[in-house]
């Protein structure tokens, strides 16, 4: 798993914390039917401590902003199994970071995003520098996606 950029965080003003700090947003892509991953990835940060709002399979991009506005959580996990994750995961973050009340939002991707086999991690720099906090390979487990939930954080990027 790539926790790119992580090491670089954005410190959030006191009117941009989230409102909800361990509460989390759990979407995928709109071309993503699979329910299981989500299911599996509201469990994991439920036992870490994680309220969810599991948004369900096929979001609409919009429901995901509109969501984050109203709730204002500590967190956005986007999750993908179809393979096609790092094109609609490209399109959703740009309607996040457009919104600039959620640019405090630490937004992470993962799962299989592409169809490339071992060469995936072909779009872990294009998605970290669309603006996701963190990327995480599907093949590489749940390590490093357990050690970003501890603190998660935006990520600076660097141009």
């Amino acid at each position: 798993m790539s926790d790119a950029g992580a090491g670089d965080a954005l410190e959030p003003t006191p009117e941009s914390r989230p409102t909800k700090p361990k509460r989390a947003v759990i979407a995928t892509v709109p071309s993503d039917s699979h329910m299981w991953n989500m299911v599996y990835i509201e469990l994991v940060l439920r036992e870490n401590g994680w309220d969810v709002n599991n948004l369900g399979a096929c979001t609409p991009a919009e429901l995901v902003v509109e969501t984050c506005l109203a709730e204002r959580p500590g967190m956005l996990v986007v999750s993908s199994v179809n393979g096609h994750g790092h094109i609609g995961g490209r399109k959703l973050i740009g309607q996040i970071r457009s919104q600039s009340e959620l640019d405090y939002l630490p937004v992470v991707i993962g799962g299989k995003l592409g169809t490339l086999g071992a060469n995936n991690s072909v779009f872990v720099e294009p998605l970290v520098s669309a603006g996701y906090s963190a990327v995480f390979m599907e093949a590489e487990g749940l390590e490093a996606f357990a050690r970003f939930i501890e603190t998660p954080r935006r990520a600076e990027l660097v141009a």
